[in-house]
């Protein structure tokens, strides 16, 4: 009977202290748990940054304040607390904390965590693949390229392949952008040219467009040609010749007529006739210096993109 209330003793003394480790525990985190919170609604203790930790109700702090009086602050609200023992208070006072950055984390046992690693940098992106290139601008056939001569071409004077100069007169645009300015050089060849004669004869004088230089750069180009003649005495005529595809011209400063003036122009492609100004029994033809003549692109003119 003794030895059975003696087994009974020693089981609730058991049970008792397995229950009050518990308690203990419990109370060590309520500790280190109640300390934080109230270190950080303290106006004065929040100026610093503390790792509480319990062990059996004896206190440690760590970690950094702004000032003594937060330092003390802190300490004080330690000792305060229901359940604790002692306080170890390792806070260190550095004036240049930044105490509104204050993070104090707690546990029954445990230590402030250590600070996890930067991040890595995010890697840069990947470069951007590069534009493609601008496309080339395209003058399409049938565009009236206008030009001032360099030098008067009279068909008494002139011969077949002789090369002439001149410059654009008007720029050239293509979907709004300007493909060929105003001033462009330009040159070509006498196709052909007849002077008339004595009597009886007639006066033929035709040009034909051969290149153009934009910013530089010579192109090749195909246009019609512009071809004037005369038929009798005292008529001229333009008619339309150049390799079989009809003409387009508007020509000015004929035959002495004026330094650019208008004297007459080809209405519709390859139709119509070309009206100049004659004097007397004057049937030889010619193209003053900055005559303007108008040239009908015969193909497509490819030009660099800039």
């Amino acid at each position: 009977m003794a030895n059975r209330r003696l087994r009974h003793l020693m089981l609730i003394g058991v049970i008792a202290v397995a229950t009050a480790g518990c308690h203990k525990q419990v109370n060590d985190a309520e500790i280190a748990k109640d300390i934080n919170d109230k270190v950080a609604a303290d106006p004065q203790a929040n100026q610093s940054q503390v790792v509480v930790a319990s062990n059996e109700g004896n206190v440690s702090l760590q970690g950094k304040a702004r000032t003594q009086d937060a330092k003390a602050r802190a300490e004080q609200i330690a000792n305060q607390e229901p359940g604790v023992k002692s306080v170890d208070d390792q806070i260190a006072v550095d004036p240049n904390f930044d105490g509104s950055a204050n993070s104090t984390p707690s546990a029954g046992m445990a230590s402030s965590a250590p600070a996890h690693a930067a991040a890595p940098a995010p890697q840069a992106a990947a470069s951007a693949p590069p534009p493609p290139p601008p496309a080339p601008i395209i003058v399409p056939s049938g565009t009236m390229l206008t030009i001032r001569l360099g030098q008067t071409i009279e068909s008494k004077t002139a011969t077949a392949g002789s090369v002439f100069s001149g410059s654009m007169a008007n720029p050239v645009t293509v979907h709004g952008v300007v493909a060929i300015p105003d001033g462009s050089p330009v040159s070509g060849v006498v196709s052909d040219a007849k002077k008339a004669g004595k009597f009886k004869g007639a006066a033929t004088l035709s040009l034909t467009l051969t290149s153009v230089t934009i910013k530089g750069h010579p192109y090749n180009i195909e246009a019609e040609s512009v071809s004037q003649t005369t038929t009798g005495k005292g008529k001229r005529t333009a008619g339309v010749i150049a390799g079989g595809t009809g003409v387009g011209a508007a020509i000015g400063g004929l035959a002495g007529g004026g330094k650019g003036a208008a004297i007459g122009a080809l209405v519709g492609a390859g139709a119509g006739t070309v009206g100049a100004a004659t004097t007397g029994n004057n049937r030889d033809i010619t193209y003053a210096v900055e005559s303007a003549l108008s040239f009908r692109l015969a193909q497509p003119l490819t030009l660099k993109p800039e």
